[in-house]
């Protein structure tokens, strides 16, 4: 098992930033190379499948994953399904007053292809988590000027 988690301080509500993170098409606004969409239920409840993809010109990866707990406004996890993606990722946001939160997204999963898996884990793991940085940055911009159906 491994395991990622990074925070970043907003400047928005919690509630407008539960529903800036949870607006699922529009994370590709803000998540580098990534288009998400609901696939079944509503995007918003317990069962509700989301499937992201992630690459550049049709090559990458296709995560599909099921919400396994939905508390807004302040947490959503969902649990991946796929063949290369396996494992928990959980978004919380936690209120710092009427108009600041921090979001926090944590990701534990099972790399592939056992040992070898693990050490590619190992050696791409910085990299991930530079990007995984810059989009939460770009996430706090998004959800400080986010507009619901914006």
């Amino acid at each position: 098992m491994s395991d990622l988690a990074l925070s970043v301080e907003v400047a928005a509500p919690a509630g407008t930033t539960w529903l800036a993170l949870t607006d699922w098409e529009r994370q590709s606004e803000w998540i580098l190379g990534t288009t998400v969409r609901v696939v079944s239920g509503n995007g918003r409840s317990v069962g509700s499948r989301i499937e992201a993809f992630t690459g550049v010109g049709g090559v990458g990866v296709t995560d599909a994953m099921e919400i396994t707990n939905w508390e807004p406004p302040v947490r959503c996890t969902v649990r991946h399904l796929g063949k290369v993606v396996r494992g928990t990722g959980t978004f919380h946001v936690h209120a710092k007053g009427p108009t600041r939160c921090v979001f926090t997204w944590a990701e534990e999963f099972t790399p592939p292809f056992g040992p070898v898996g693990r050490l590619g884990w190992l050696l791409v793991r910085p990299a991930f988590a530079v990007a995984l940085r810059r989009s939460m940055r770009t996430f706090a911009t998004f959800a400080e000027n986010y507009e619901v159906g914006g």
